[in-house]
């Protein structure tokens, strides 16, 4: 599931394999975060090799983003280690409510112009840089990385949208361009919480690393047959059910 999530939307993936873990094995997030980012590492980069050899990743824009978000990721590592496991659980509740609304908000401002704070030139397919779209971009990743540092999350859930309504960028190429900023965060992630990682942490959770990784194949095959508003409508109401399970659990730990 967490696979065909990556492969239709370009984003969510962590988003699902962070609670799937937990849920699972019974996991913390800080103990889920780094398998799922193995799995998201994996099977985005499988993704964005795919959307390069198309021709679809923009991959300066995915380099830039990329390249302010690692060290931002390294704030967030740090800071996952300090803070109580009900806070980042919490947090990450939080962060997937207001990731599903905003997803289901923009079902119903579909018909409105985006701002294309980031248009591409309709001559060459490329965006055209000025300081002012380096420093927002810059921005977008920065934040995706800081999540993903700190959440295990890979921070396609703000690329996307991002892309979606501050550039004029195809559906494929948005998908495209997000799983290559995914895969680039989330394997420096990775190593930077290497130390976290045994054979026994990876062990019982491979067979779903190895799911995930199928299924985006799957994703990407069913991503030429679904209406890209359902499956954004279906994944945003999947994330409200699995943050209301998610949250009701931690609160029922803790009474």
């Amino acid at each position: 599931m967490v696979g065909v999530v990556l492969g239709l939307t370009g984003a969510g993936g962590g988003m699902l394999a962070v609670p799937a873990l937990m849920f699972g094995l019974h996991w913390s997030v800080t103990q889920a975060a780094p398998v799922a980012l193995l799995a998201v590492a994996l099977s985005a980069s499988l993704g964005a090799l795919q959307g390069l050899r198309k021709g679809l990743a923009r991959y300066r824009a995915a380099l830039l983003m990329a390249a302010v978000a690692v060290p931002m990721s390294a704030l967030g590592l740090s800071w996952a280690q300090t803070l109580p496991t009900t806070m980042l659980t919490l947090l990450f509740v939080a962060v997937m409510v207001l990731a599903a609304l905003r997803l289901l908000r923009q079902q119903g401002d579909s018909e409105s112009p985006a701002l294309l704070v980031c248009p591409v030139q309709p001559e060459t397919g490329r965006f055209l840089w000025t300081p002012a779209r380096v420093l927002a971009m810059s921005s977008f990743g920065a934040l995706s990385g800081l999540l993903t540092g700190l959440l295990g999350v890979g921070g396609g859930f703000i690329i996307v949208p991002v892309l979606r309504f501050s550039t004029n960028l195809s559906a494929a190429a948005i998908v495209a361009t997000s799983l290559m900023v995914v895969a680039l965060v989330s394997a420096f992630s990775l190593l930077m919480a290497s130390q976290q990682l045994s054979v026994e942490r990876i062990a019982p959770a491979l067979p779903f690393v190895i799911a995930v990784v199928v299924g985006l194949v799957l994703g990407n095959v069913l991503a030429r047959r679904l209406p890209a508003a359902r499956v954004q409508q279906m994944f945003a109401v999947l994330m409200l059910i699995v943050a209301a399970a998610l949250g009701i659990r931690e609160l029922s730990m803790l009474g």
